[in-house]
């Protein structure tokens, strides 16, 4: 854990979030921005800076958030119709939190090229 890391702390319940699903190793919580009827963010409750970091030191950990992403989506009820798994790395690729997160989005058309 990382005490100046937000994810973090929403682990360590210090941090209020909206939590959707949560198993040992990986939470879900609503995303307090959303950019979609369904946004989720599904992060290991362990620190990891991106998700590639993450898959390199913990490849079944990076298979339980994906996981726990499809989870998430059938529980909101957009698996059927069709929904986005995101995970930004780096500052270009427009990651604001330095902690491996996927967002799942759905509940609405999901535009390309995602800008």
């Amino acid at each position: 854990m990382s005490s100046d890391c937000l994810f973090c702390n929403i682990v360590e319940r210090s941090v209020p979030a909206t939590i959707v699903h949560e198993t040992g190793s990986v939470l879900a919580f609503r995303d307090i921005n959303p950019q979609a009827p369904t946004h989720v963010l599904v992060i290991p409750k362990a620190h990891h800076v991106d998700a590639a970091s993450m898959a390199a030191a913990d490849p079944a950990l990076a298979g339980e958030v994906l996981n726990v992403a499809g989870t998430v989506a059938a529980d909101d009820g957009v698996d059927a119709a069709g929904y986005r798994l995101v995970f930004n790395t780096g500052k270009d690729g427009q990651q604001t939190v330095f902690h491996a997160h996927c967002h799942v989005l759905g509940g609405r058309g999901m535009e390309w090229p995602p800008g």
